[in-house]
């Protein structure tokens, strides 16, 4: 691995030098941020076992790649510079966010990087005259570059979202295929083994999990409410319920872990919960009895497992009116914040019912349960290879690594606190 100007590797006009498999495709993972790395690292494994093929990543530059470094790290990912990366010939490319991605020498794939085009990009600033926002993802600057458009393949999960697709962009429809969520497939397979997620979690018989999940953003539930956790670790009752708390990974990567749990520090004294930026929030909402949340992907990716869920915020001016998402603004219930939480939280609990979310479960996926199947075909059609024999397994999320209690090192603990929870 190299970050550095140049890297050699098994890639471009050199890749044979240092090879001990002879490799007849290489393909290219682009990862923009921490959550689009992710989520391509749910879909990479439908190349599993095929010493055909050779995945390399890069890095693409982006608002949010501070923590990408280590996540490929952390992955044992061969790095190719993205300044490289884009002179090097590749025979597909795999993103999972936009940016640049003209400038590559291969097909490109481009997928969603959370439940799908809901949010609308941030209006900006400036002295031209106003124009309509598009759901970002579906914007024509993000998929048309001098006249043709970017990416190879667009896939989606649902076929609702060819619509908003052809309101934004009906040049990029033909590239469009409906292809399933890979994500809440592997949420939907783990579903039976929410009693050991709640067992490495802490969550004791008789107590009640409350996942806070909060996207990035001003209007964000922490942007709008930073104060709601120690709120909730004040107000209930520690013997009745734990409180996790999962933080999109663009605030972690913005504003830095140390930070992150620097601002938590008392709230982790006090029992709660912070889940690591990349992985665990899954295994949480496995694990939950309740999500109290905004409009970012893990409050739908809820309540479409049938999870009882509160919105603590919910910017409706985000958020494309035509979406799926804003049917989860339509459906969930409201915190009031300015009433005690214990009573609203008792009585979102006892007056759910089963099948109350029926609407957004049906808007999250066409092909529920077939999503890796989908995209490996869609792959191996792009790289030119037959797929291998088998169906591709859905694997259930990993167990929520937990060395619990932490000591939280942000200022230079020596680490001989007690009762700090952080799982990392």
């Amino acid at each position: 691995m190299c970050y550095g100007e140049l890297a050699q590797g098994p890639f471009g006009i050199d890749a044979a030098k240092g090879a001990t498999v002879p490799t007849r495709r290489t393909v290219l993972a682009v990862v923009h941020s921490v959550v689009t790395g992710a989520r391509l690292a749910d879909v990479l494994p439908v190349l599993a076992s095929d010493w055909r093929i050779q995945v390399v990543f890069t890095a693409a530059p982006s608002l949010f790649s501070v923590g990408v470094r280590d996540f490929l790290h952390d992955m044992g990912a061969v790095v190719v510079p993205w300044q490289q990366a884009v002179r090097e010939p590749f025979d597909l490319a795999i993103a999972a966010g936009t940016g640049q991605l003209e400038r590559l020498h291969a097909p490109v794939l481009l997928m969603p990087h959370g439940v799908g085009y809901g949010k609308l990009p941030a209006s900006w600033q400036a002295y031209g005259l106003k124009a309509p926002r598009h759901a970002h993802g579906t914007e024509r600057q993000q998929l048309v570059y001098h006249g043709r458009v970017v990416p190879a393949g667009i896939l989606l999960a649902h076929r609702g979202r060819l619509a908003q697709l052809r309101r934004s962009c009906p040049e990029a429809v033909p590239a469009a295929v409906i292809v399933g969520d890979p994500c809440h497939d592997r949420l939907v397979a783990s579903l039976p083994l929410r009693d050991a997620y709640r067992r490495a979690m802490q969550v004791r018989n008789g107590q009640r999990l409350v996942l806070v999940t909060s996207t990035w953003g001003p209007r964000s539930l922490l942007g709008q409410d930073p104060g709601i956790l120690a709120r909730l670790v004040s107000e209930l009752p520690a013997d009745r319920y734990r409180v996790a708390v999962s933080l999109h990974p663009d605030a972690w990567d913005w504003h830095g872990s140390w930070q992150v749990k620097a601002w938590t520090e008392n709230c982790l004294r006090s029992g709660m919960t912070l889940l690591p930026a990349a992985e665990g929030w899954r295994a949480a909402l496995v694990a939950t009895d309740l999500v109290i949340g905004d409009h970012g992907s893990v409050t739908f990716y809820a309540a479409s497992l049938g999870v009882p869920v509160v919105l603590a915020a919910f910017p409706d001016q985000d958020v494309d009116p035509s979406s799926h998402v804003a049917l989860l603004g339509k459906t969930a219930p409201r915190l009031d914040q300015a009433r005690p939480l214990l009573p609203q939280l008792e009585h979102f609990v006892a007056a759910y019912r089963p099948g109350q979310y029926a609407k957004i479960r049906g808007q999250i996926s066409s092909v529920p349960g077939q999503s890796r199947q989908i995209i490996r075909q869609v792959i191996y059609r792009h790289l030119g290879l037959p797929e291998p024999d088998g169906v591709p397994r859905t694997d259930p999320v990993p167990l929520p690594t937990s060395r619990l209690p932490l000591s939280h090192r942000a200022f230079g603990s020596d680490g001989a606190q007690d009762g700090v929870q952080v799982a990392c």
